[in-house]
């Protein structure tokens, strides 16, 4: 260990806890020990403090108690006649500056006004968006499950130049890595330098602007600590395996550029701690030996050309990334991207224009489809104007011996995905109601019609190489020969509709499993059936069936049901046994249908959380949009940090939304007639599909005899409505 580095590291933190001391002192004679601290909608607390003490800092009196942690982790000032291994005092050092900084942070939410734009990108009048809320951890936290997301590059400081922090940027962005930045160099950041360039910044490209001070980097470290106790199903205080599991599962490092003050090593100091290297493009001492870090814990003087490349090596990280013939860079980062009206070289929208605009994918015998082969048939974009709208059907037409015609609209609901891939290309919709924005930086860069074949050639070969043999793509954008080809279509999606409503988990023999989420949550496994789609949201049984057709060693595997055990809480022998084998012994047995007796796990991915409400004989459903307190006294993130993890918690399930709208959803328990208390917004999202099957069941207006927040806020409030208005729970059975 680097006498330099440490006694640098040991200064800086010495620096950051005195002054978290002192502006601690300063919070507490403005707003008193009880006053609440918080980072915002998270259930975490301060998460480093939390993952790594177990403490829960509520108010600003916790605080005190941290800071006399953080200063028993201080070594003493290195002295300058006496030389040792350093490496312990240095990652104790790094662990007291994280605790500081995030107390530092926390108090700047205390602020008038905040410092920070509380929300999930920046605007024109506030670049730094703070600390990432639990919902925005739950949604990229499927990125870094699924591998959409390797991992995340902590950039501190800023480059020589704008255009060398976009090129980082983009480079980064290619890899499919987040940018988390913070602090400056030279009286600037690297996210200022991304302002200056129009390039846009959130959560959804994932260029994300943290702070401008070096403390914001306990963000992109928190992030790791929560990833850990939400999807990993670690414990607070269990400091030794949230550092473990972040070595292991989450590929991280930072990127030092600019001068190194002693604040920064400090901070580079805890970071080595959870297993992240440091790369940096100036002259410090290395620190090559292998221990904390898989690899090199510091290396120094990468030339910018090569910083990216390097830091992927150094962290042990392989990213494939396959290069699509376009003119423009393709990632997963640019499908948050947004073109703005005045940016739009052209869009095709059928609702806006009255043009027909649609998507199909159609299975064709091997003799009528060249693979790769690409037409437009009628203009291409240099044939027209800027801001004049065409009409654009995109037919893909597939060949494979393994194609299945269930797989069509499988692939289909991809196009928006592989589309809004491309830089400077928006997707919205799909089937006849898509909507595809070109913008004209993307048109001046060379981007035609054409190359919209070109991405969904390789990307469904590339996704779907196991049932596909060969891909053709036609682009319809002669009107009359659209509309000919969309009265086709829509045949087919009306097929389509009729086939797969009429599924049932009775229909079948199998249902899938779903391990994708055991990177993160090693005892969680997805049980998806025809009547019950993944947690997350994004996976049906349709969908798994074809996983397992591309890659029978993957994470989606058929489970025969085997011998009915319990057909009302939906029990089976084979279920009961694949259970067994894929959560490694941990979870012995799974109800399918019910939420009271042993419920199917839950990873952390799920898009609702559904809660017994015993007063009410029912339950409450929250969706991970939602922030607010609900009537069981806890909010989505609360609710979320208790159930997640891969364990079975009676009385509560996580889900997907559209499981509310299914016939299996809770039918064990009663069913949707249980259900007492949602979210505005979802219930109205949802509304009709709700009337549809509450009618079924033989209840009339049964929307509206749901609670809401407008309505009722906690369970008595809830209990006082459905005695109002007759709700049809409260005269079934006691549910407990």
């Amino acid at each position: 260990m680097s006498k330099i580095i440490a006694s640098a590291a040991i200064r800086g933190a010495h620096k950051l806890v005195d002054r978290a001391e002192k502006e601690l002192r300063i919070a507490i004679k403005n707003f008193g020990k009880d006053k609440a601290v918080e980072f915002p909608n998270t259930a975490y607390y301060l998460p480093i403090i939390y993952g790594m003490t177990g403490m829960a800092v509520k108010k600003l009196g916790d605080m005190e108690m941290v800071i006399e942690e953080a200063k028993k982790l201080l070594p003493p000032q290195v002295a300058e006649n006496v030389w040792l291994p350093y490496l312990g005092g240095t990652l104790d050092a790094g662990m007291a500056t994280l605790f500081a900084e995030e107390i530092i942070e926390a108090l700047k939410y205390l602020e008038d006004p905040i410092p920070y734009l509380i929300a999930s990108a920046p605007d024109e009048k506030q670049l730094w968006i703070g600390a990432a809320d639990d919902k925005i951890l739950r949604e990229r936290g499927i990125e870094f499950v699924d591998g959409t997301a390797p991992g995340f590059a902590a950039c501190v400081g800023s480059f020589p130049d704008a255009a060398t922090a976009v090129k980082i940027a983009q480079e980064l962005q290619e890899k499919s890595l987040y940018v988390f930045m913070c602090a400056e160099h030279n009286g600037k950041s690297m996210a200022e330098q991304l302002k200056e360039q129009n390039i846009q910044m959130g959560w959804e490209t994932r260029l994300v602007p943290f702070g401008q001070d070096i403390t914001a980097a306990v963000f992109a470290l928190g992030f790791a600590a929560r990833a850990a106790m939400s999807f990993g199903g670690v414990k607070p205080g269990d400091y030794k395996r949230i550092l473990m599991y972040n070595r292991h599962r989450v590929f991280a490092f930072v990127l030092a550029l600019g001068e190194v003050t002693d604040e920064w090593y400090a901070t580079a100091a805890g970071a080595i701690n959870y297993g992240f290297p440091v790369i940096a493009d100036t002259d410090i001492p290395a620190i090559h030996p292998r221990g904390i870090c898989l690899y090199e814990h510091v290396v120094p003087s990468v030339p910018h050309s090569e910083i990216v490349s390097k830091a992927l090596q150094v962290r042990g990280l392989k990213v494939v990334h396959v290069k699509i013939d376009i003119p423009v860079s393709y990632a997963p980062a640019f499908e948050g991207e947004r073109i703005k009206k005045e940016d739009v070289y052209t869009e095709m929208c059928g609702s806006r224009t009255k043009k027909p605009t649609f998507e199909y994918v159609t299975m064709k015998p091997a003799e009528e489809v060249e693979d790769a082969r690409v037409d437009v048939i009628g203009k291409e974009l240099d044939e027209i104007q800027s801001n004049e709208s065409l009409s654009m059907g995109i037919v893909i037409e597939i060949a494979g011996a393994r194609f299945q015609k269930d797989f069509e609209p499988i692939i289909e609901r991809q196009i928006h995905k592989f589309v809004n891939e491309a830089q400077g290309i928006w997707h919205a919709g799909q089937r006849d109601i898509n909507w595809v924005r070109i913008s004209k930086s993307a048109f001046e860069k060379g981007f035609r019609l054409r190359h919209f074949g070109n991405i969904l050639h390789a990307k469904i070969h590339e996704s779907y190489s196991g049932i596909v043999d060969k891909v053709q793509v036609k682009i319809y954008t002669d009107e009359e020969k659209a509309r000919e080809v969309l009265a086709v279509a829509k045949l087919a999606y009306t097929e389509r509709d009729e086939r797969t409503a009429g599924m049932t988990d009775e229909g079948v023999d199998v249902f899938y499993s779903c391990a994708l989420c055991q990177s993160f949550a090693p005892t969680h496994v997805c049980i998806v059936t025809p009547e019950r789609q993944g947690l997350c949201g994004a996976y049906s049984w349709l969908d798994c069936k074809a996983s397992y057709s591309i890659d029978p060693h993957g994470a989606n595997k058929p489970v025969k049901k085997g011998e009915v055990i319990d057909e009302k809480k939906g029990a089976w022998k084979g279920i009961n046994e694949a259970i067994v084998a894929l959560s490694q012994g941990k979870i012995e047995r799974m109800n399918a249908y019910t939420m009271m007796e042993d419920p199917m796990t839950s990873c952390g991915c799920f898009e609702c959380i559904s809660c017994l409400l015993p007063l009410c004989n029912g339950i409450m459903t929250v969706d991970r949009d939602s922030s607010m307190m609900t009537p069981c006294g806890m909010k989505f993130s609360t609710l979320a940090g208790s159930v997640g993890g891969g364990v079975q918690s009676p009385g509560f399930i996580g889900h997907s939304k559209l499981y509310i709208t299914s016939k299996k959803f809770i039918s064990g328990d009663g069913g949707l007639l249980r259900l007492a208390w949602l979210p505005r917004n979802l219930k109205e999202q949802l509304r009709e599909k709700l009337e549809k099957l509450a009618k079924e069941m033989g209840v009339e207006r049964f929307v509206d005899m749901i609670a809401d927040e407008t309505i009722a806020t906690t369970q008595e409030e809830v209990y006082e409505y459905m005695q109002k208005v007759g709700h049809p729970a409260l005269k079934m059975e006691e549910i407990v």
